[in-house]
């Protein structure tokens, strides 16, 4: 009777499952705030109405004692905000509400109702609250039979019981055959446990599966409290569980925690209008044969999955192994390094005066260099005129189209107009590539204000969300050694992990696009475009090749060409000093902030060196228990494979038994499990949702461990 039951609930096991592992990763480290917030962020459902617009998915997390008695209930919401409104209505009951993934903020109204300024984002926030769950828990023993307390079982040894039974509280009130009748919601209880084989053998597990890997065994067990109720099925042709119960011979017992999910999602999604008759009936089972394969293919790709996992696992712990060395030599390099910062401050000191006092001049060395080039164009002209020819005055600008029309006149052959054409559209055709280089350029250098930026303000969020401090009195707060490195740490790695973030990348680029497309910076790489190709042209006349050309050119020319060979060498020399003294006073503006930010860095060295000391304990701590880690993954494994041999078995035998339990008695297990259906799409909220929202909600319950 069990296994037949086992067999019929094995899809609702792959729906909990999908609904679930999300929940249950981050209710095993529900006490760090930080990490159930970035938890609550990723959980998803199983499915969203199409149609709706703005919907909630909540999640109920409710820590237990080890009896199952409720200590407290943490309730995560995240409402969808699918069409990107600008303020999203909500209401909820929840106290000490706190916005865990954003900056959006709210504005209360009547009865629990409130006003998010979602600016078109998804709102996720988190609170607490006093109410009855609508399935209450309670967990038992007994050892050798005899019933016993959960402290009283601590390092005891025999015949031990586990039982966890699911009281149903949440009904309506429906007329079936014209009778009132409570209809339960239908929640399916999935609850889940690690034993170790040292303390437990021999363990068997109703209503549920086993899995040993020789060192620990995993017991996942699953019941339905109130479906059979719902159905009014005869338990004795069959029997839907409504307990689990675990029994082992155990030596010095002690239990770790416990998780149980209750979701009741599944029944949320059958189509009732195909339960007209048992066509329609047999026809629904197919749909839940179809998607029975669906969840198939699913389970196998997750172990997969977790086969990959697995080999990724022990690199893992052999990269922890050298991060353990390498965190010894951080210790001993911190020490070290925080001597050696007064040495490196007082040398960017000295480096910033030295590029302010070279940047004082700049102005004098452009100037002087331009007086010296009208000096070589003066005297050019002067030697020409001396020589017959007529010329204009020259400037930097038009010395070279003057020259070229006095060697034009000279030359018959114009050997020297055809190289400076040859050269130009060589230089010019490299245009693209000179302007792409100078825009990389620039862009990196506008990306990296952008960066700064943005990383400031994601640090200012994230601070907010974690301690309530804004940035400046945070940063007060870590200089006045306020804040111990294991939150630094944390917020670091929290604004890191959302800079890692597609949204963040997306909002950088955009905003360092829209800042390339200022007129300010188009211009600047115009600019720099057009003196990079004149100094190219420049540097090539005055190479080695378009020089054996000259050589050949006639007498008469020589000597105009010589003189326009050396005013080119000298117009290089000028444009690149007019380059290098942007440069000195882009350094200088550079150093003056490398000069703060040494001070910054000497304020913070002897904080380094005591994080280093905490940061190689915590590596130490991490490496010995890095085995367990592979062990974990490897009980992981090993359930995804018996997992989909459940689903696979379900897939061949499960739907044809059901069918086969419920002929005789078809029309009215239809009307029950319609209102079972419909019951069930009812219960979208625990904590409270808007008049007109759509949503759904799953349970998450743990037990405290029983240890010696």
């Amino acid at each position: 009777m069990k296994n037949n039951a086992l067999k019929i609930t094995v899809l609702c096991l792959c729906a909990a499952l999908v609904l679930s592992a999300a929940g249950v990763a981050a209710f095993a480290r529900i006490n760090n705030s930080e990490n159930a917030k970035q938890q609550t962020a990723r959980i998803t459902s199983m499915k969203a109405p199409e149609e709706a617009e703005v919907t909630k998915d909540e999640t109920v997390y409710v820590i237990a004692g080890a009896d199952g008695a409720v200590s407290k209930i943490i309730v995560s919401d995240w409402i969808k905000n699918a069409i990107g409104a600008e303020t999203v209505e909500d209401s909820t009951q929840l106290e000490n509400t706190v916005n865990v993934n954003g900056n959006e903020t709210y504005e209360m109204g009547g009865e629990n109702s409130r006003v998010w300024d979602a600016h078109g984002n998804d709102i996720y926030y988190q609170g607490n609250i006093e109410k009855e769950l609508p399935v209450t828990l309670k967990v038992s023993y007994k050892l050798d039979g005899v019933s016993i307390t959960p402290d009283m079982l601590k390092g005891k040894s025999g015949k031990i019981t586990i039982r966890f039974d699911y009281q149903n509280r949440q009904y309506e009130t429906v007329n079936i055959g014209g009778t009132e009748q409570r209809i339960y919601v239908p929640f399916a209880m999935l609850t889940g446990l690690i034993l170790d084989n040292d303390t437990f053998k021999n363990v068997e597990v109703s209503n549920g599966k086993l899995i040993n890997d020789g060192s620990r065994t995993v017991v996942a067990g699953l019941a339905f409290p109130g479906l059979q109720q719902n159905l009014d099925i005869d338990p004795e042709k069959f029997q839907i569980p409504d307990h689990i119960e675990i029994t082992a011979d155990v030596q010095n017992f002690s239990l770790g925690m416990t998780v149980t999910v209750a979701t009741n999602g599944l029944f949320g999604d059958l189509d009732t209008d195909r339960l007209n008759d048992v066509t329609e009936l047999n026809s629904s089972l197919t749909e839940l044969s179809d998607a029975m394969k669906q969840l198939i293919d699913g389970s196998s790709k997750l172990y997969d999955g977790l086969c990959t996992l697995l080999d990724k696992s022990k690199e893992l712990v052999s990269g922890i192994n050298q991060l353990a060395a390498g965190a010894g030599a951080l210790k001993e390099g911190a020490s070290r390094l925080d001597g050696g910062i007064g040495e490196l401050q007082n040398g960017v000191n000295e480096l910033s005066g030295g590029l302010e006092l070279l940047a004082s001049n700049n102005d004098t060395l452009n100037s002087g260099a331009a007086q010296v080039f009208g000096t070589l164009l003066a005297t050019a002209k002067t030697q020409m005129t001396a020589a017959g020819l007529t010329v204009p005055d020259m400037t930097p600008e038009n010395y070279a189209a003057v020259l070229n029309t006095v060697i034009d006149s000279l030359d018959d052959e114009k050997v020297y107009a055809q190289a400076l054409k040859t050269v130009t559209e060589g230089v010019e055709a490299n245009r693209g590539y000179i302007e792409a280089q100078v825009t990389a350029a620039v862009t990196a250098q506008v990306e990296a204000g952008v960066t700064a930026a943005v990383r400031e303000n994601v640090a200012a969020g994230v601070i907010a969300a974690a301690t309530g401090m804004d940035k400046d009195d945070y940063d007060q707060a870590v200089s006045a050694g306020l804040v111990d490195a294991t939150t630094q740490t944390a917020i670091n790695n929290a604004v890191d992990a959302q800079m890692a973030t597609d949204d963040i990348k997306a909002l950088i680029a955009q905003n360092t696009a829209a800042k390339m497309g200022t007129e300010e910076i188009e211009g600047l790489i115009v600019q720099n475009t057009e003196a990079q190709v004149q100094k190219a042209i420049a540097d090539t006349m005055a190479g080695e090749e378009v020089q054996a050309k000259l050589a050949a050119a006639s007498s008469g020319a020589a000597q105009v060409i010589a003189l326009k060979t050396s005013l080119d060498s000298y117009n290089a020399f000028y444009l690149g000093l007019k380059s290098y003294t942007a440069g000195v006073a882009q350094a200088a503006v550079g150093a003056a902030q490398l000069k703060d930010g040494a001070a910054q860095l000497k304020e913070g060295s002897a904080q380094l060196s005591a994080g280093a000391d905490e940061f190689y304990n915590g590596i130490l701590t991490m490496k010995n228990g890095a085995p367990a880690l592979v062990s974990g993954v490897t009980q992981l494994r090993d359930g995804g494979m018996m997992l989909s041999s459940g689903l696979k078995e379900f897939n061949e035998k499960g739907v044809q038994k059901l069918v086969s339990a419920v002929r005789g008695n078809v029309g009215e297990l239809i009307e029950r499990l319609k209102a079972t259906v419909k019951v069930s799409e009812n219960y979208r909220n625990f904590a409270g949702i808007a008049d007109g929202m759509d949503g759904q909600v799953k349970f998450i319950y743990r037990t405290e461990e029983i240890a010696p």
